[in-house]
């Protein structure tokens, strides 16, 4: 008997988008604790592209797929898998490693955990692009650090996945944000997803806190590196400063004596995901403001894996690149009719 094999994305070695091989691979069932799904859009993350390069968390194992969200079709269910069943809509969430679930592909085989039901109104690229920026921001503004109504929030290179939502979770929760972005091309649509004002460039302490009419309560950082200390210099006395990024590509250090007391830490979105009733609370948080209207997935650009490899690489380029407008950007595996 011949075993089944699908389209998907692997590399052979770590490097630049170039190491990129759209191949045909086998396709496993599903174990203990899996669902075999049928793929239909990935969100696009940039940490696909630090796995891809060898500097994410997990190292490669070689020759590895990539990818850990997308939204998808339940095909079939592993040993052990209840309260799922074929047919069901679903999007995997980052809830494992890349090197044992990867998803860009026609087919994956992922972990149960890793599920959520699908919301309705969506149509694939939003429902790929909703729950990982979602749920990152939750867990650094309502589980890390708790923000209320009236807090003031920085959210530094705010043009990208995680800025935006950072911003519509700030407006639903009655925050005032500031979003410090590179240039003003794209202020007029972080001010529409929440922003009250939009810093350009390297903005000082003092700048900061005429835009946020005080000092910050909390300060979500995709950046490090030296610049911290100007962030932690722009802080309110008891106020957090999660660096959730390393865009800088530099050494995060801890600022020396002489500033108001302020927690400093790292975050990752497995500190959501890979807790089952941190997972539940942060799910009720989202749904409820997409029911209200309040959240919304952003999709900031669609590439087609019908064409190629070539598209593949494109997106990762994409992703590399200053030029990118708020939102995420999405892998289209198949067009479908709904």
């Amino acid at each position: 008997m011949t075993t089944p094999s699908v389209r998907a994305v692997r590399f052979h070695e770590t490097g630049g988008p170039e190491v990129l091989r759209l191949e045909r691979v086998p396709l496993r069932d599903p174990g203990p604790g899996e669902v075999q799904v049928q793929v239909h859009a990935v969100g696009l993350n940039r940490s696909e592209v630090n796995f891809r390069r060898g500097t994410y968390l997990d190292r490669p194992v070689l020759p590895a797929g990539l990818g850990s969200e997308c939204s998808a079709t339940v095909l079939s269910t592993g040993p052990g898998v209840t309260g799922w069943a074929p047919g069901d809509e679903v999007c995997v969430i980052p809830a494992s490693s890349q090197n044992e679930h990867p998803v860009y592909a026609e087919r994956a085989v992922v972990a149960a955990r890793s599920l959520l039901a699908r919301p309705p109104g969506l149509d694939d690229a939003g429902a790929a692009a909703l729950w990982m920026p979602l749920l990152t921001v939750w867990g650094m503004t309502r589980h890390a650090v708790r923000l209320r109504e009236g807090d003031r929030l920085v959210v530094t290179s705010a043009a990208n996945s995680i800025g935006a939502a950072a911003l519509q979770v700030a407006r639903h929760l009655g925050v005032h944000a500031v979003a410090v972005v590179v240039d003003d091309r794209h202020a007029a649509a972080l001010r529409s997803a929440g922003a009250a004002a939009v810093l350009t460039g390297a903005p000082g302490p003092a700048q900061l806190r005429e835009a946020l009419g005080g000092g910050a309560d909390l300060v979500l950082d995709a950046d490090g590196g030296p610049g911290v200390e100007r962030l932690v210099r722009a802080c309110a006395p008891g106020a957090a400063v999660i660096v959730h990024g390393g865009l800088s590509g530099e050494p995060t250090p801890l600022p020396s004596a002489g500033y108001a007391p302020v927690w400093l830490r790292r975050f990752h979105v497995r500190e959501v995901t890979g807790d089952p009733a941190v997972l539940a609370r942060a799910e009720a948080f989202a749904r409820a403001g997409l029911g209200g209207g309040t959240l919304a997935p952003l999709v900031e650009r669609v590439f087609d894996l019908d064409d190629g490899i070539a598209a593949v690489v494109a997106a990762h380029e994409h992703l590399e690149s200053p030029d990118r407008a708020p939102g995420k950007p999405v892998l289209r595996i198949a067009q479908r009719s709904r």
